[in-house]
């Protein structure tokens, strides 16, 4: 696909060679077939697709046109990545790991034309039921799980205030839960239920929930969703079921946006992430590609947003190999449904529409 998009063609050989980069130069975005943007001209108004985070150097030609350093990326590839012409969202994950105040996110809100909403995930301090080390290994229990207090004052507020009208969803991605808490479902919706009734709405923002056990999947958890108007997140993640036994959920839920995160190939396991970054990186080709779960989440999204309902899609490196790529071949999908008109009319029956 890569291939298509950025044909290998010699340039005439009186060209001079590009120029030499200054030092200190800021970073650069590829340059785009025009097909691209005739792809993404063919996609409902009401869907933006993009990426989980941006701060990967092996995405040259497709979103750089030149390797970076990850620092590098890091401050200033957010104003490259928005010129590409799928990109309308972007997954701010590196807000999971640690907080982060009104000025940052304001710095991420002015790189971005207005146009673009971000995806933001909860801080761990609130989203974790577990105190973990760098490797991810839960170390003690972590008494802030699903405290309200604390995810207004570290996470809503200063998202809501920073972002302002660029802000698209706040998800609370909840971490596996070691197995005693297991055992201990009811309470534990309960206390969901507690955080999200404590929390603001503002028009125009999804609040979304995503879990990585499939434990939390109850009547329950499904009230507790709907009884706030909380999203369901469909998380497309080894861990959970597949993408057709999640529809339920947002068919209880419906209507409302759509939020997902297609995270990790089912054909690394469960506890397969590590393993697809070491196999998949630099990330700059599809290595495992996923047709089924591509085509059925194109379906979906054709039914959501043929009702005119949002639809915020991003994807990981670890779906399929390359982000950037797999947003491509999801958009053709996507366009390829509208085009014949019958999956998109079962992709509205399948969320409840009758007409």
């Amino acid at each position: 696909m890569q291939d298509s998009l950025f044909p290998d063609t010699d340039p005439p050989p009186e060209s001079p060679p590009p120029p030499a980069r200054k030092r200190g130069a800021k970073v650069q975005p590829a340059a785009q077939d025009p097909a691209l943007r005739e792809l993404a001209a063919a996609l409902p108004p009401t869907l933006r697709l993009g990426t989980s985070s941006w701060t990967y150097a092996g995405w040259i030609g497709t979103v750089w046109d030149q390797e970076y350093s990850d620092p590098m990326l890091s401050r200033h590839g957010l104003g490259a990545y928005v010129q590409h012409p799928l990109f309308r969202t972007v997954s701010l994950d590196r807000a999971f790991y640690r907080p982060l105040d009104i000025g940052q996110y304001g710095a991420y809100a002015s790189q971005v034309p207005e146009d673009f909403r971000f995806v933001v995930k909860a801080p761990s301090l609130v989203a974790d039921a577990q105190v973990r080390d760098e490797s991810g290994r839960g170390l003690q229990m972590n008494p802030q799980f699903l405290d309200p207090a604390l995810a207004l004052r570290s996470f809503v507020e200063p998202a809501t205030e920073g972002l302002g009208r660029k802000l698209g969803a706040l998800v609370f991605q909840l971490s596996p839960l070691p197995g005693h808490l297991l055992l201990r479902m009811p309470e534990l919706v309960d206390g969901l239920y507690g955080l999200l009734r404590a929390l603001p709405r503002t028009q125009g923002v999804a609040v979304a929930v995503e879990v990585r056990d499939r434990e939390w999947l109850t009547p329950d958890f499904v009230a507790a969703l709907k009884a706030t108007g909380t999203s369901y997140c469909m998380g497309l993640h080894a861990k959970m079921p597949r993408i057709d036994e999640q529809l339920p959920i947002l068919r209880q839920l419906w209507p409302g946006p759509l939020v997902c995160r297609w995270n990790l190939n089912p054909l690394h396991g469960a506890f397969g992430y590590e393993n697809a970054a070491r196999l998949y990186e630099p990330y700059d080709r599809l290595q495992d590609p996923d047709p089924g779960t591509r085509q059925a989440l194109a379906r979906l999204i054709a039914g959501v947003t043929g009702k005119g309902q949002p639809a915020y899609v991003t994807v990981s490196n670890k779906a399929e190999g390359s982000a950037p790529l797999s947003v491509q071949a999801l958009a053709e999908a996507v366009r390829a449904v509208g085009e014949t008109g019958g999956p998109a009319v079962a992709a509205r029956r399948d969320m409840g529409n009758t007409t």
